[in-house]
């Protein structure tokens, strides 16, 4: 491993237009400075990274409400030191008991339909709750009181959330209670204006509330909190709202919700072993392409070259290839997930990579140890259009002084399902991701829960925390994630530099959001790659379009490296949105 990965003192062979942010104690890297800034505040007076992870959490879900939802998904990996283990807390909710398959395929024509049909449990609250109540230390009102006062009294509106809104206002215009919330006085609200959400802040308060007045230990008055969103005024108001509108959702099924707390999934690469959660999300598309090209000299290579970026994207292409064939809620579907992590399947898949030709299709899904018969389409249309970005999503990286960590890909947007009056956000409409083609992997069905893209990652070395990082992005997190680890593992560049590099995505499968647009042989670069590499794309037989630079739709990593000689915390962010790090 070259001497520059774990050389905080050496020169770095060009700059970053940020620098790596270092501390000697904590760090926070996270989609928003204020979110930052909360844990920040928690981490200074004592909390450990799970405290500040929640906090962090919660009020991301304030400052970035167009793409994540206070009642959205919240996959966590939490890594504890005194244990040195990995923890997975499943922040997804299943689909409601009534959910009727026919009425969506209907409503939506073949996929699952905007509105509040594609609503499952919202899992975000029941998550960040868990989350404090076996690893953190702090109470729910601490945790919760950055985002209720974000919410109550507002925060600037800033670039990146403002055109968001102007671009998808007809979307928000369907529904009354959202026009009321994201265009006030019936507009996108101006840069620098100050942004409020009155009435979910109330909502807050009243987890709040509920926790002041609970009776006996601190779980017993976590459990007021949860009890308040899941049982009590706002799940009324939820099935208040989806019993008027003909939604599907209703008491009994929030009642019930719980996060679960499961191991994580793991690979090794290089001796570095990668946890991500499992496969009811795409965590293993990142796991199996580094399998993949662990048996390939990257370096040799050379760092985005056209053979690299080739190499990487045919490896990628394989492992979403497995993901449409293979992966969903492990609840309802056998996934060969050992199999699909096995050296002996990475180098049948490795073999399969032409150096000279991109497979210009998404090839055929491999067939490791273990697999059922794989999901083969019958319905996989080639379109014509851009690789557009998904509905969105937001990262939040914390390690603390003791050296644990807390790693959360926070998610669910609000163009596509209405705010529910009575709460004041909206709630999960991560259906989205589910399927109505009979026999896919993340087919409907009430109970179950849809594939999730939203992947958090931690990573060990020697036995000890190495790196905790993730992004937003879609069907990108996976592969701005993969870029940016080998930027470090391989090419020795320092945390910031790692996530400024040019990047590039693969889109040759179906997308991971309705209506699960196919573009095959679709490769993405930003335009600050030289012209000759986006040439020598086409070439190789990729269909290129070419990216703005620094665009948004490639991602917004944000990570938190744990230096293996010093200890230091080394943390990086994104310019490509609005995401911060600090360290102290």
């Amino acid at each position: 491993m070259p001497e520059t990965t774990t050389s905080a003192e050496t020169t770095p062979p060009r700059p970053s237009w940020r620098p790596t942010v270092i501390g000697t104690h904590h760090a926070v890297a996270c989609g928003h400075y204020l979110a930052a800034a909360a844990a920040m505040r928690i981490l200074d007076r004592g909390g450990n990274a799970v405290d500040a992870g929640v906090t962090a959490a919660m009020a991301l879900a304030i400052v970035q409400p167009d793409i994540v939802s206070f009642a959205g998904v919240a996959p966590t990996l939490v890594y504890l030191r005194r244990e040195n283990r990995v923890v997975s807390l499943a922040g997804l909710g299943y689909w409601p008991a009534a959910t009727d398959a026919k009425r969506l395929a209907r409503e939506g024509s073949g996929v699952v339909p905007d509105g509040i049909l594609r609503t499952v449990m919202p899992a975000a609250p029941a998550t960040h709750i868990e989350a404090l109540r076996r690893y953190g230390t702090i109470s729910f009102e601490e945790a919760a009181t950055p985002a209720y006062l974000l919410a109550r009294d507002g925060f600037a509106a800033y670039p990146v959330f403002v055109r968001h809104l102007e671009k998808f206002q007809d979307k928000y215009r369907r529904w009354p209670s959202s026009t009321a919330v994201y265009l006030p006085g019936g507009r996108p609200p101006a840069v620098g204006a100050v942004f409020r959400q009155e009435e979910l802040a109330r909502s807050i308060g009243k987890m709040i509330e509920a926790e002041r007045a609970g009776r006996g230990s601190r779980e017993h008055k976590l459990a007021a909190a949860h009890d308040c969103f899941y049982r009590g005024p706002i799940a009324e108001a939820i099935e208040e709202y989806h019993v008027k509108h003909g939604g599907f959702v209703r008491k009994s099924d929030l009642a019930g919700f719980t996060a679960p707390v499961e191991e994580s999934i793991r690979c090794s690469y290089k001796g570095i072993e990668v946890h991500g959660c499992d496969v009811w999300c795409q965590g293993i598309v990142l796991l199996e392409a580094l399998k993949i090209l662990e048996g390939v000299n990257l370096r040799a290579l050379g760092h985005n070259t056209p053979g690299y970026i080739h190499t990487v994207a045919e490896a990628l292409n394989l492992a979403f290839a497995d993901r449409e064939a293979y992966v969903g809620d492990p609840k309802f579907v056998k996934v060969p997930t050992a199999g699909l992590l096995s050296d002996e399947y990475a180098a049948r898949q490795r073999s399969r990579i032409d150096p000279n030709r991109a497979s210009g299709k998404m090839p055929e899904p491999g067939r490791p140890a273990g697999a059922p018969q794989p999901f083969v389409s019958r319905n996989l249309k080639p379109a014509l259009a851009s690789a557009e970005a998904g509905p969105d999503t937001i990262y939040c990286a914390v390690v603390d002084g003791e050296g644990n960590a807390y790693s959360a890909t926070l998610s669910d947007n609000a163009r596509d399902t209405p705010v529910i009056p009575g709460y004041g956000g909206t709630v999960s409409s991560r259906g989205t991701q589910s399927r109505l083609e009979p026999g896919h992997p993340s087919e409907v069905q009430p109970g179950k829960r849809p594939r999730l893209t939203p992947t958090p990652a931690l990573a060990l070395r020697d036995g000890r925390l190495y790196m905790a990082f993730g992004t937003p992005g879609g069907d990108v997190q996976t592969q701005a994630m993969l870029q940016v680890f080998l930027n470090v593992v391989e090419f020795g560049m320092t945390m910031q530099q790692a996530i400024e590099a040019p990047r590039f995505g693969t889109f040759g499968f179906p997308n991971s959001f309705a209506p699960h647009t196919y573009l095959p042989g679709r490769l993405n670069l930003e335009s600050r790659f030289p012209q000759a590499t986006i040439e020598a794309m086409r070439g190789l037989g990729h269909d290129v379009e070419v990216w703005p630079e620094l665009a948004p739709a490639a991602g917004a990593v944000c990570a938190v490296l744990q230096h293996p000689g010093t200890g230091l915390r080394h943390a990086g962010a994104d310019p490509r949105r609005e995401a911060y790090a600090i360290a102290w």
